[in-house]
Order: C-alpha cells, then structure tokens, then sequence
C-alpha cells in the first residue's frame, strides 16, 4: 500500500479538479479542517477549507483547461512526512512548472503543506 496516498490524492483529486463542490467535498477526508498551506517563503499561511479552494479556483482560471497536474514519481512518506514530486500542464506537452510537495499529517489528514517550484528552465 502507498502510504502517501493522502499527498497523491491532495495533488490528483483536489488539484486537478475544475469543480469547486466536489473539491470543497474531497478536502474533508485528505485535510484538516485547520490546514496550513504555505506557497512560498515568507508568505503567510493560507489556512482552511476554503482558502485554499478559492487560491484553487484563481489558479485554475489563470490556465489553459486542459493543464494538469501529474506526478513525475510515486509519493513518499517517512513517518508523519509526505513528499511528492509532481509535473503541470497539458498532456504530451513540456510542463510549464514542475515542483514538489511537503505534507505533514496529524490524524491521518493533511495539517500542513508545503509548496516548492522548481526554477524555470529558460536559460
């Protein structure tokens, strides 16, 4: 069994999906109701629910339809810490970001989650 499968699923379910509800609905079982989201460094927290849905739903807007995200190799998982590497964009095409996610879980949820984007390869 994969135990990061709450990390693959955070990424593959929740990110992935344009509908607003069915994500809102999928977080309950892979985040806390609490959950810490940190973009990048010296930002504050996006923390809960539908904070995190609405930064989901702006991103989403911002991309082509047919951007997704994919993983670039089964997650891990060494005690309470998740990781996850991951490509996003369309299908068959050079992504246009790739990057991985730290998740720390608590009660088997996601309490806190960390975001780190590969620099872009445009030299």
């Amino acid at each position: 069994m994969n135990t990061a499968q709450l990390l693959e699923d955070s990424l593959l379910i929740i990110w992935n999906d344009r509908n607003a509800d069915r994500r809102l609905a999928a977080m309950q079982g892979v985040y806390a109701a609490d959950i810490a989201f940190f973009e990048r460094d010296g930002t504050a927290a996006i923390t809960g629910h539908r904070a995190i849905n609405e930064l989901i739903t702006t991103l989403q807007a911002e991309w082509p339809v047919e951007f997704q995200f994919a993983l670039t190799k089964p997650a891990q998982a060494n005690h309470p810490v998740q990781l996850v590497s991951w490509r996003l964009g369309a299908a068959g095409a050079p992504p246009v970001a790739t990057g991985s996610d730290v998740a720390v879980v608590e009660n088997g949820l996601i309490k806190s989650l960390y975001l780190f984007l590969d620099a872009a390869a445009d030299a």
